[in-house]
């Protein structure tokens, strides 16, 4: 009955997104000397949500219930406008960090809509 709610699911991609943005951003900063790099970033996880085609609808828990279902969800690593240096390389390293700080929140956000619903769940099945 409660394996398959959408809040969840939009947590764990939340929290799955700011991971991946998290990696593309330290591959960044780990190549921040190498001539002709270029920065790339994952676009943000409200368009990547809106752009997927899958509407939010609500879930089955048994047969004569409304019907819901959800696929992966991709998300598209664009390049970064480079700053411009003059080996060629676009690296910034003080906008990586604050893109660093930005998905480190988004995961922050993900995993305290998790918490919260898992305590609306607990509270709803009187084990608070």
């Amino acid at each position: 009955m409660f394996d398959d709610l959408n809040v969840f699911k939009t947590a764990y991609a939340m929290a799955t997104h700011a991971g991946q943005r998290q990696a593309v951003i330290s591959r960044n900063m780990a190549n921040a000397d190498t001539p002709g790099y270029q920065p790339r970033d994952i676009e943000a996880f409200q368009k990547a949500l809106e752009n997927s085609g899958r509407e939010v609808a609500m879930t089955a828990t048994r047969q004569g219930h409304l019907f819901g279902g959800s696929g992966a969800q991709p998300w598209a690593e664009v390049e970064v406008k480079p700053a411009g240096d003059p080996n060629g390389n676009g690296v910034s390293i003080e906008e990586e960090m604050l893109r660093a700080v930005e998905a480190k929140r988004q995961h922050d956000r993900a995993l305290a809509i998790y918490k919260s619903s898992m305590n609306v769940l607990r509270s709803s099945l009187g084990r608070a």
